[in-house]
């Protein structure tokens, strides 16, 4: 039976910085480069936005953060809006790095343009209530959290994101997330996404903890778990009849460039489904991120991914499964 539908998702839309200050001379689908067509190609595009959307706020300044991202929504929504995102995750430790006015304010924008978003909100069951987005005549329901930057936390009262510790206490942690994946079930989706903007900068494997953590997710409910974080792509495993994109690198940033992990390629994930929402294949296109825009990776560069990919998802037992397929790699599911 051929794929009825077609999901992409990416890591970290970091528009911040250098890429909102080279924006202002280009137009506004000039940031996903060559990919733009690849992005609006998907049925459904997904991925975590890493910055927040205003020109307003002060930068925080309550905890020690090293960095600050905001994008000016004048021409970040337009782009967000030109690559055709369905959804976009809030759960993670830069959007209130302009205080509460900027948090409000990308609510606002992303709402305004009809985006749908989850992991932060006015309050704590704002930030953890989950997402309900239709693809065609799938729905897919999404829940979002992160470990990252824990003083950026809502709670009852006040503002911020979907924060758990993810295992350090594990009763304490998984109430929450319990809590968000039943909401989810109720609403009966074809397909339930969580998206976990967790762990480490900069590592290429994943802590014991954190795989354990994505295991009982599956074993919850969860159909795919959509990671980010580390700023490269980690293994992609199959969990019972789930599938665990475990991080899913970047797809547009200003960041220096490690030349081990080459943080500055990755891949852009494609999830496709049968009529039902059914897992079918996890399809892996190679990138790079070059002059502040995401670009096709071929020949050298789409090696290296494919390679690195092999040896990043030994662990989880996929890496035979994964085959090429042009310039990337495909995995039956």
């Amino acid at each position: 039976m051929p794929a009825a539908y077609s999901l992409g998702f990416v890591g970290d839309v970091m528009l911040g910085r250098g890429v909102d200050r080279q924006q202002v001379r280009r137009p506004p689908a000039a940031v996903w480069g060559d990919v733009h067509e690849r992005l609006r190609g998907f049925d459904g595009l997904f991925g975590n936005l890493e910055c927040c959307l205003s020109t307003r706020g002060t930068a925080w300044t309550r905890t020690r953060r090293a960095f600050h991202f905001r994008a000016n929504p004048d021409w970040a929504v337009p782009a967000l809006r030109a690559a055709a995102f369905d959804w976009l995750c809030l759960a993670n430790n830069h959007v209130l790095d302009y205080e509460v006015v900027a948090l409000r304010d990308t609510l606002d924008a992303l709402s305004g343009a009809d985006i749908p978003h989850a992991g932060a909100g006015e309050t704590a069951a704002a930030a953890w209530a989950p997402s309900l987005v239709r693809v065609g005549d799938l729905e897919v329901a999404v829940v979002a959290c992160t470990d990252n930057t824990p003083e950026y936390a809502a709670d009852a009262d006040s503002p911020g994101v979907a924060w758990t510790g993810m295992g350090l206490d594990e009763a304490a942690d998984r109430a929450p997330v319990r809590g968000a994946i039943e909401r989810a079930r109720r609403e009966d989706p074809d397909l339930l996404v969580a998206s976990l903007h967790w762990g480490p900068n900069m590592v290429a494997e994943p802590d014991e903890g954190y795989v354990e953590f994505g295991h009982w997710l599956c074993e919850a409910g969860v159909d795919l778990v959509h990671g980010h974080s580390a700023h490269n792509f980690q293994g992609v495993e199959v969990h019972g009849d789930s599938l665990v994109l475990h991080d899913t690198g970047d797809l547009v940033d200003d960041y220096a460039v490690d030349r081990t992990l080459r943080n500055d390629r990755g891949f852009v994930f494609e999830v496709r489904l049968d009529a039902g929402g059914g897992l079918r294949e996890l399809r892996l296109h190679p990138i790079r991120i070059h002059d502040y825009a995401a670009h096709e990776a071929t020949g050298s560069a789409a090696a290296w991914c494919r390679e690195r990919m092999r040896e990043r998802s030994r662990l989880f037992g996929t890496a035979e499964a994964l085959e090429r397929a042009g310039e990337g790699l495909v995995l039956e599911v």
